[in-house]
C-alpha cells in the first residue's frame, strides 16, 4: 500500500472506500511530466536560495530526471494506488535517494504545486489545440481555392436568399477558427502566471525565489497573491469556454455538412472514410463524424458548467471541491482534440459536387434582388421594382421557369425598361462579380479574404 505522505496529524490509514473516493491519481496522472518538470525547477531554486545545499539539489534533479525518463520508457509504471502523482512522484524519489528525496517538498505545498502542473498542462495542450485548428483552416482553404467561383445558394432563415460562391461561405468558417486560435492564445497569456511558491495560501518563512522558479518553467510572471495563486480557477474556466466557443462552431460546420451530404442538397459528398452505413438500409451512408461533433458540443459545454458550478461557492482557500477541476477540464480537452482531427481530415477528403449547387441557386429566384436593383438602376422606385419582381417570381414558379428562362416578351409586360440586357444583370455570374464591396462575396473580395488567413496563419 502507498504511503500517505500527510501521515502524523491522523494515522494515516483511510477507508478504502474513501481512499478510492479521494484519489485522483487515475486523471491526474497525465501531468506527470509537469509535475516533475515543476520539481526539478523547484529543486533548483532551494538550491540556489541555500535553502538546501547545491549538491542536494543536483541529486534531486539528476534523480528526478531518471523517474522521468523511466515513466517514459515504461520501465517504471505510475502505481494508482497512491493518492495523486505528485505523492508517486515524491515516493519513488524518495525510495531512490532516502532522507534526500523527502526535502523536496521543503517551501511547498500540494495545493500550489497541483496549481503549477494544471497551469503547465493546460499551456502545453492551448499549444497543440491552436495547432490543430490551424490544420482545419488550412483544410478549409484548401478548398476555398478550388472554388472560387463556385455558385451556391446562400441562406437566412434555412430559405435560399442570394447567390454566393462556396469560397466565401467556407471563408467565414475561416475567420471564426481564426478568432478561435486568438482566443487560446489570448487565454494562454493569462493562464501562463506561476503559483509556485504560494505554499498552502499564505506563503513561507523561507527565502525562496519565486521568479527565478517561474523563468526556468516558461512563466511570464508569479500570482501576487499566494491565496488567489492557490485558489481561484478562473484559468480552467477560461480554457474550457475556449473550447466551448470552438465547439460551437465545429458544430454549425458539422450541421451544414450533414444537410449539404444528405440526397435534399447534394451539394457535398463525405469521403467513405468518414461516414458509416446502416445496418438494415443498404443505401445509406450515415454523416455520423459531424453528427458526432455535433453531438460532443453538449458534452463540452457540460464541462464548463460543471466547473463554474463547483466553484461558485468555495470559500478562500483550498478546498477538495477543486479536485473537480481536472475531470472536466481533460474531457473537453480530450474531445476538442479529437473532433478537431475528424473534421480536418472530413473537410480535406469531401467531394464538392457544383453543378447541383448551381441547379440549387437557379431553381431559388435568389437573382430576384438583382431583378429589383437592375429596374431601379433604370429608374423605378424600389418599392415599385421589389413588387414586380416579386409577381415575376410568382409566374415563373406557376409555369416552371426560372429568371433566367422567362421570356422577355412576358418581361416587357411587367414593364418597358426591362430590354434584353436584363438577361446578363441576372445571371448568376454577374450577380455574384457585381457584390464589390469589402468583404462580399466578389472575386476581389475572396481574394482579400484568402490572403488575410493565409498571413494569420
Amino acid at each position: 500500500m502507498a504511503v500517505k505522505m500527510w501521515a502524523g496529524r491522523t494515522a494515516g490509514a483511510t477507508d478504502k472506500l474513501a481512499d478510492d473516493f479521494n484519489s485522483s491519481i487515475h486523471f491526474d496522472c497525465r501531468m506527470y511530466k509537469q509535475d516533475i518538470m515543476g520539481s526539478m525547477a523547484h529543486a533548483a531554486m532551494l538550491g540556489k536560495q541555500n535553502i538546501i545545499s547545491q549538491t542536494e539539489a543536483e541529486q534531486l534533479i539528476a534523480g528526478l530526471t531518471d523517474i522521468l525518463a523511466d515513466i517514459d520508457s515504461g520501465k517504471l509504471e505510475i502505481a494508482m494506488d497512491c493518492e495523486d502523482i505528485h505523492m508517486f512522484v515524491e515516493q519513488v524519489l524518495t525510495e531512490r535517494l532516502g532522507d534526500l528525496g523527502k526535502k523536496l517538498h521543503t517551501a511547498r505545498s500540494r495545493n500550489d504545486q497541483v496549481a503549477l502542473d494544471l497551469r503547465m498542462n493546460l499551456r502545453d495542450e492551448a499549444e497543440t489545440i491552436i495547432g490543430l485548428i490551424s490544420d482545419n483552416v488550412k483544410s478549409l482553404l484548401s478548398v476555398v481555392k478550388d472554388n472560387k467561383t463556385t455558385i451556391l445558394p446562400g441562406y437566412t432563415h434555412l430559405q435560399r436568399a442570394q447567390p454566393i460562391t462556396f469560397a466565401h461561405h467556407l471563408l467565414a468558417y475561416c475567420m471564426m477558427l481564426l478568432r478561435d486560435m486568438d482566443r487560446f492564445s489570448d487565454m494562454k497569456k493569462r493562464m501562463n502566471v506561476s503559483p509556485i511558491g504560494s505554499c498552502a495560501l499564505a506563503g513561507t518563512t523561507y527565502d525562496t525565489d519565486r521568479y527565478f522558479e517561474a523563468e526556468k518553467l516558461g512563466f511570464d510572471s508569479i500570482c501576487l497573491n499566494s491565496i488567489d495563486g492557490v485558489s481561484d480557477r478562473d484559468f480552467v474556466v477560461e480554457f474550457i469556454s475556449c473550447c466551448s466557443v470552438l465547439m460551437m462552431h465545429l458544430s454549425r460546420l458539422s450541421e451544414e455538412l450533414i444537410l449539404w451530404s444528405s440526397w435534399e442538397f447534394k451539394f457535398v459528398e463525405l469521403s467513405d472514410s468518414y461516414t458509416t452505413g446502416s445496418s438494415i438500409m443498404p443505401q445509406k451512408k450515415n454523416p455520423d463524424m459531424a453528427e458526432l461533433i455535433r453531438g460532443k458540443t453538449g458534452r463540452v459545454y457540460g464541462d464548463l458548467m460543471g466547473i463554474l458550478t463547483t466553484l461558485k461557492g468555495l470559500p478562500l482557500a483550498y478546498n477538495k471541491d477543486m479536485q473537480e477541476d481536472k475531470e472536466c477540464v481533460f474531457d473537453a480537452v480530450d474531445t476538442v482534440k479529437m473532433c478537431l482531427m475528424v473534421m480536418a481530415n472530413m473537410i480535406a477528403t469531401m467531394r464538392v459536387i457544383p453543378e447541383n449547387m448551381k441547379r440549387a441557386a437557379q431553381e431559388g429566384f435568389i437573382n430576384a434582388t438583382d431583378l429589383a436593383d437592375y429596374l431601379v438602376k433604370k429608374g423605378m422606385p424600389f418599392r415599385s421594382a421589389y413588387k414586380i419582381s416579386g409577381t415575376i417570381v410568382a409566374e415563373c414558379i406557376s409555369k416552371k421557369l426560372v429568371l433566367e428562362t422567362y421570356p422577355l416578351e412576358e418581361y416587357k409586360k411587367h414593364s418597358d425598361l426591362i430590354c434584353e440586357d436584363v438577361y446578363n444583370e441576372i445571371s448568376l455570374e454577374t450577380c455574384v462579380e457585381k457584390r464589390i464591396s469589402v468583404g462580399g462575396t466578389g472575386l476581389e473580395s475572396i481574394e482579400t479574404q484568402i490572403k488575410f488567413v493565409e498571413e494569420q496563419l
